[in-house]
């Protein structure tokens, strides 16, 4: 297939635009969004404020990880469009069952769905699509496809909770899926490519003859699953960035809940959380830059250890102008909450199976991310406070920002152009 546009641009910003829209409504509006759904769900079904995360942690205990080594394997062999395409029936599809459920088991099931959706066509599918396009603007690219994540959360608080108030919860989620078929199957079809190679290009856009000079001296430092499992950095992501961004969407998940709770209105929490998302869009454009420029690996655990900071905030956010200070510290920490992930793994394991090492990764943080909120709303359920919840997270978070910084760094040249096997190709 021939590139069609123009030469003086790179296809693959094509791809960031793809990546970006696919982000959008497979994180930004469902997770971001969906909180906006739970004050209905709790009054109108019944459930209880651990039982509305309680779906997504089912889902991501039952069907996460074989899934998410499935996708892995799948971008590998076939490469990540078809994958992302059939990811986006599972997004949108259960989202229109959501609207004829009557009863908890529904909504498990249908969240387990979902679930798999999230997982073909969300973070593991567009990290490695970006990936596969660029190499020294990568940071860049994938700062630019993670602002649909932060302006889908950004925009979907005020859009549902608009919809909800003039609709109605069912239908409300309703056009959200429907929403998410209508853009993203079309995108996928017409615009996604899986790599360069499909339109005879190189990443970044360079020449074949520039192309060759970089494969000839950068060697992928780990290429088989079975060694990376081996390297005690693996783990250090792993069980890091799963701390982290448990804590972190600990709160996204129960934000709107916490706010109402110590006195504001469901139209001023709403607006708060879109507050708190619109301050991550400035920090993603941001992160991507200093992660081409900085040690990619401390540039990330010093936005976690922001995030955690920021956690302790929440206490006395039941002051507007607390709240708002929250949101805005939180909100720009949010920057490097998932992007940097794939970089610093791309750097210590390469890029030739990073779609099964990124699926094992994100596989194992999505189940921190929702084990987390449903302790929380466990333990709000308990004391009918938030306070404890938020200590505890503050404390995961600070351990995993710490682990980030443990991944060990190394100089960037060996002879022979070969990284050793135990650490990430790092930069001061």
């Amino acid at each position: 297939m021939k590139n069609r546009t123009s030469p003086a641009i790179f296809y693959g910003w094509f791809i960031v635009v793809a990546a970006f829209l696919n982000l959008f409504f497979a994180v930004g509006i469902i997770f971001y969004g969906f909180p906006v759904f739970y004050p209905a769900l709790t009054s109108g079904l019944g459930f209880t404020h651990a039982e509305v995360t309680q779906g997504f942690l089912l889902g991501f205990l039952l069907v996460g990880l074989p899934f998410g080594i499935v996708t892995g394997t799948l971008i590998d062999r076939v490469g990540a469009r078809p994958v992302i395409l059939v990811g986006v029936g599972f997004i949108g599809l259960p989202l229109i069952g959501m609207g004829f459920m009557r009863s908890f088991w529904q909504y498990e099931v249908l969240c387990i769905l979902e679930v798999i959706g999230y997982v073909l066509a969300g973070p593991i599918s567009n990290q490695v699509l970006i990936a596969r396009w660029f190499r020294e603007r990568r940071g860049q690219a994938m700062g630019y496809a993670y602002l649909g994540l932060g302006l889908g959360g950004a925009v979907a608080p005020p859009a549902i909770n608009w919809m909800i108030r003039g609709l109605g919860w069912r239908s409300a989620i309703e056009a959200t899926g429907a929403a998410a078929l209508l853009v993203l199957i079309p995108v996928g079809l017409w615009v996604t490519r899986s790599a360069p190679g499909e339109m005879g290009l190189h990443p970044d856009g360079v020449d074949s003859s520039t192309i060759t000079r970089l494969e000839i001296s950068v060697a992928p430092a780990v290429i088989e699953i079975s060694e990376a499992a081996k390297d005690k950095n693996f783990w250090l992501i792993l069980v890091g960035s799963a701390l982290v961004i448990g804590a972190m969407n600990a709160v996204i998940q129960h934000f709107i809940f916490f706010l109402e709770s110590v006195g504001n209105s469901p139209s001023q929490a709403t607006r708060t959380l879109s507050i708190l998302l619109i301050a991550s869009l400035a920090s993603r454009v941001i992160v991507g830059y200093l992660a081409d420029r900085f040690n990619k690996k401390n540039t990330m655990a010093c936005f976690y250890l922001l995030l955690c900071a920021a956690i302790l905030i929440l206490p006395f956010a039941g002051h507007p102008a607390m709240a708002l200070g929250f949101a805005v510290v939180f909100g720009f920490a949010m920057g490097a909450d998932y992007m940097l992930i794939p970089l610093v793994t791309a750097e210590c394991f390469g890029v030739a199976a990073l779609g099964k090492i990124l699926s094992l990764i994100i596989m194992g943080y999505s189940i921190g991310q929702w084990m987390a909120p449903w302790c929380a709303g466990k333990i709000f359920d308990t004391y009918h406070s938030y306070d404890n919840a938020w200590k505890l997270m503050a404390c995961l978070g600070l351990i995993g920002a710490f682990m980030i910084f443990a991944i060990s760094s190394r100089p960037k040249w060996k002879a022979g152009g070969v990284f050793p096997k135990t650490s990430c190709n790092t930069q001061p």
